[in-house]
């Protein structure tokens, strides 16, 4: 299980693939200036509510990876991160779709 860190002090437990999609989706927005809402939902740990920040170019984010390999990356699941992180509600994560052939990214 990876884990992600907003401002040092929200934190999400999550699988190294989920997690790779993610930061590419939220890279992706980050680098055209663009601001979002990120929603989650918390662990029963902490009250299995959600959480939900917002994103922007000043925040402190930190990916950490349990694995040392790079996930193979699905380029439907990006689009469909992508189109949920430019909607009114924001970013959260979807069910991974089916991947054909060319939609695998290999990242190196």
């Amino acid at each position: 299980m990876g884990r992600f860190v907003y401002d040092g002090s929200n934190r999400l437990e999550i699988e190294d693939r989920t997690l790779a999609h993610l930061q590419m989706t939220i890279g992706a927005k980050l680098r055209r200036g663009e601001a979002f809402f990120f929603t989650w939902k918390d662990d029963v740990s902490v009250g299995k509510g959600r959480t939900t920040v917002w994103m922007h170019a000043g925040a402190s984010l930190v990916f950490t990876f349990h694995g040392s390999r790079t996930p193979a990356i699905n380029r439907a699941w990006l689009e469909a991160l992508m189109y949920t992180a430019n909607s009114p509600t924001g970013l959260y994560v979807v069910p991974e779709p089916a991947e054909s052939p060319t939609d695998k990214l290999v990242i190196e």
